[in-house]
């Protein structure tokens, strides 16, 4: 029996022109005495076209289905959200604008003459969750409580017949979000592992909070595995009686709390949300069901019930049911919802009061007429509003989330966590990190040496006060940053947190005015610059400051012919109000640059309007 002949099959084709071409030179290499009528309308012609056609639709199918696998190349909506899933991103569809509001009450006065003040008894006291909105209907509320009786500007707004002060103006700035607000209860019966519940709207902007019949709180996860969640607490005396101090900067406390009632929440394909619960069934309290590594090697069957036979190092750190399915209970889910170019309103639009809920009704005067003189007013227009982000976008965002990993390794990554951390547990300004040093115990000369400890980070950082003068951070901030980092920094490293060096500095110069040209308005002109040029948003811990550039910007003004002369000053003295560090600037220029300190420093120009200093002369 003769071996069978091998035959050449090409594997490269791709449409129906080339699977119909190699069929018909297939036939022709291998059956030339069998077939040879390849005429078009002929039997033979019509198979090998259908298996071209065939061919080519398998072909498309196959190409197709690598694409949507694959986030930069995948084209349908689905794909690109579930795989924007995998890589740990949950995509925004609607971005709520915001902006800050005023908001006034009216108390009398107490006293007469020099001794009036306001009767802060009759300061409310607003729960977050603050509706207001537009006369067009535009909804905004509140994210934070409002306390009048915290550092409010006072005005005084009435004077009796006598001379007196009647009645003061108290005033509060607050940070409102735009959507409108919406709950809706999802009753369980038994226990279904993964349950889940899908919310009406196709445009939910936030979950706020999902509470079950015994008021107790669910919290939202990234995934159901993870089972330590940030929890803010109210910055109070009664919760912290040391950092409360400082409870006008700080409102809230930052702290981990494990928990087992958890869900996520993800967006399908018809832009809803969907809220997914874990499997475990239990009636424990969170602390039995979390697992306790000293019931491991018990051997006990009532405690093997936490962890695996297998000992997993997970098994420490998550439970095996993903967290608690809801049973016989009523889930409340209150949520926001909006988001569109609509929202972003004009200033002084935002005028009507919705909702309001009191935290002090309850105390010994009434506060009727406290809150029938509740008023708000925008004094800048809200931002940021955007319906549903895009896909490509999501596509983008989704790729940049997976390479961060939501960890700390380089320095980039410690920076964008520092700015990252919510506003409500205080804002650090600038940050900047550097590896920490230690003394060279295997030196025996003195000064001994230092060399870097690879095992610690000193992270300097600053904040702003009221005017936008950096300041260091406080302690309830300090300990809110200790704590969020925490989560995401590598075991080995420890985080030392300090504040950097402010050095506040002066500008003198000297400008040569174009002919005809007014000198007064060429030296503000330059004045107003070199405000801009020397902004605290520009200016970066262990920055340096170039003096060429800075000068070449100034040449470049309309009217300034040249600038003979300008120089830095080291402005110190803390009685008139400076930062009390000296700085020999003479020392610290080279070739025409500004260099910090080798400690970190920032410069900052503390009082523009007197610190700068300029004067035009004549060649």
């Amino acid at each position: 029996m003769a071996d069978l002949v091998k035959k050449d099959v090409k594997y490269l084709n791709k449409d129906f022109a080339q699977f119909r071409q190699n069929l018909i030179n297939f036939t022709k290499n291998y059956f030339p005495d069998t077939y040879q009528d390849f005429n078009e309308a002929s039997p033979g012609m019509m198979f090998m076209e259908m298996a071209a056609y065939v061919g080519d639709v398998l072909s498309y199918y196959t190409d197709s289905s690598y694409k949507e696998s694959m986030l930069a190349s995948a084209e349908e909506s689905s794909n690109i959200l579930m795989l924007s899933q995998l890589f740990g991103y949950k995509p925004r569809l609607n971005s709520p604008a915001t902006c800050n509001i005023d908001i006034f009450q009216l108390v009398p006065a107490i006293g007469t003459g020099a001794a009036a003040k306001p009767d802060m008894q009759y300061a409310l006291s607003i729960a977050a969750g603050l509706e207001v909105s537009t006369e067009l209907g535009v909804v905004f509320h509140s994210e934070t409580s409002i306390d009048f009786n915290q550092d409010p500007d006072i005005t005084v707004y009435e004077i009796d017949g006598s001379g007196n002060v009647a009645r003061y103006l108290l005033k509060k700035e607050v940070k409102v979000v735009s959507g409108a607000i919406s709950t809706k209860t999802y009753t369980f019966s038994d226990p279904k592992p993964y349950d889940k519940i899908i919310l009406p709207e196709d445009n939910v902007i936030d979950i706020i909070s999902v509470t079950d019949t015994a008021n107790t709180k669910w919290y939202e996860v990234d995934y159901l595995a993870q089972d330590t969640i940030f929890q803010d607490i109210a910055n109070i005396p009664f919760n912290d009686p040391e950092l409360s101090a400082y409870r006008s900067t700080v409102p809230y406390i930052l702290k981990l709390k494990k928990t087992a009632k958890r869900f996520v929440s993800k967006v399908r394909d018809d832009k809803r949300i969907e809220l997914c619960f874990g499997s475990g069934v239990s009636t424990d309290a969170d602390e039995e069901i979390l697992p306790n590594p000293k019931n491991v090697g018990h051997g006990l069957e009532y405690l093997r019930r936490t962890t695996t036979d297998t000992i997993d190092p997970t098994n420490f750190l998550y439970t095996s049911t993903y967290g608690l399915a809801p049973q016989s209970t009523t889930l409340s889910v209150k949520y926001s919802f909006g988001g569109s170019a609509t929202e972003n309103v004009g200033i002084n639009s935002i005028t009507n009061i919705d909702t309001v809920a009191y935290l002090n009704e309850t105390g010994m005067v009434d506060l009727t007429t406290s809150k029938d003189s509740l008023a708000v007013i925008n004094n800048e227009p809200a931002t940021g509003a955007k319906s549903r982000q895009d896909l490509d976008s999501i596509r983008q965002n989704a790729m940049s989330t997976f390479a961060a990993q939501s960890r700390a390794i380089t320095r980039e990554d410690y920076i964008a966590r520092v700015y990252s951390m919510p506003a409500k547990f205080g804002a650090v300004s600038k940050a900047y990190i550097v590896g920490d040093t230690q003394i060279n115990t295997t030196d025996k000369t003195y000064p001994a040496e230092t060399i870097v400890n690879p095992y610690a980070l000193n992270l300097y950082i600053l904040t702003e006060d009221e005017n936008n003068n950096f300041v260091s951070a406080n302690q309830a901030l300090q300990e809110n940053l200790r704590t969020y980092i925490s989560q995401y920094r590598m075991l080995t490293d420890a985080i030392n947190i300090k504040p950097a060096f402010i050095i506040n500095i002066g500008v003198d110069f000297e400008v040569i005015p174009k002919p005809n040209s007014n000198s007064n308005e060429v030296v503000l002109q330059c004045i107003n610059r070199l405000k801009t040029l020397l902004h605290n948003d520009r200016m970066q811990i262990n920055g340096p400051l170039d003096v060429s550039a800075i000068v070449s910007d100034l040449d470049r003004l309309e009217g300034v012919q040249s600038i003979p002369s300008f120089g830095f000053t080291n402005l110190y003295k803390p009685e008139s109000g400076y930062s009390g560090n000296e700085y020999d600037i003479s020392k610290s220029i080279k070739n025409n640059v500004l260099y910090p300190s080798l400690d970190p420093c920032i410069f900052e120009i503390k009082y523009p309007n007197a610190d700068i200093k300029g004067k035009a002369v004549r060649p």
